[in-house]
């Protein structure tokens, strides 16, 4: 009996480990996945405009996938994908001179400007983080037009019946990738 329990501790310990293996492994890719680069930037300036910096990091994943380079056919530039007409508005009110569009390509100027724009917009849809979302996509116009239009509500609810794929699914991927990197990283 005695024998039987001692192997049945060892099976148990072996079960245990090779969980825990898999489990760190999981994570291993999964944190490869949902990266936290420029970290200091979105910290910095995350917490400056009262924002999670783990939703920080899904606004990066979802608009630029953390390529600093990139350029999109509408024009939107960088990690966080500004407009420059919205960077240069935005960019007066944080006293962040951009010299050139090439400035947005930078990765602490994009960081600190497009968490700005974004802090705006939370204000505006008073701390509705799936309202600033759709506005941070479509444009305020847009989302205020739905609203108008009684399409979504101004609570946010029936944040599904946003009219333009795109940015219905840019919410959830968002919301999604948001709850990830709270698994991952709190």
């Amino acid at each position: 009996m005695k024998k039987k329990t001692q192997i049945l501790i060892v099976i148990s310990l072996i079960i245990l480990i090779i969980l825990f293996g898999i489990l760190k492994i999981q994570n291993f890719i999964l944190k490869k996945i949902y990266k936290t680069n420029y970290s200091e930037y979105v910290y910095k300036y995350s917490e400056e405009n009262n924002i999670d910096p783990l939703l920080t990091f899904a606004i990066i994943k979802a608009e630029s996938n953390f390529n600093r380079n990139i350029k999109s056919k509408s024009g939107a530039i960088g990690l966080m994908q500004l407009m420059e007409s919205t960077a240069l508005e935005e960019a007066e009110e944080v006293n962040q001179e951009i010299v050139v569009t090439e400035s947005l390509y930078n990765p602490e100027i994009n960081i600190k400007i497009g968490t700005k724009y974004y802090a705006k917009l939370i204000k505006k849809y008073n701390n509705n983080m799936l309202l600033a979302l759709a506005a941070y996509n479509a444009g305020i116009g847009n989302v205020d037009k739905w609203i108008q239009e009684g399409i979504i509500k101004e609570d946010g609810s029936d944040i599904e019946n946003i009219p333009f794929k795109e940015t219905n699914n840019y919410v959830r991927k968002i919301v999604r990738d948001y709850k990830i990197y709270k698994q991952l990283y709190k």
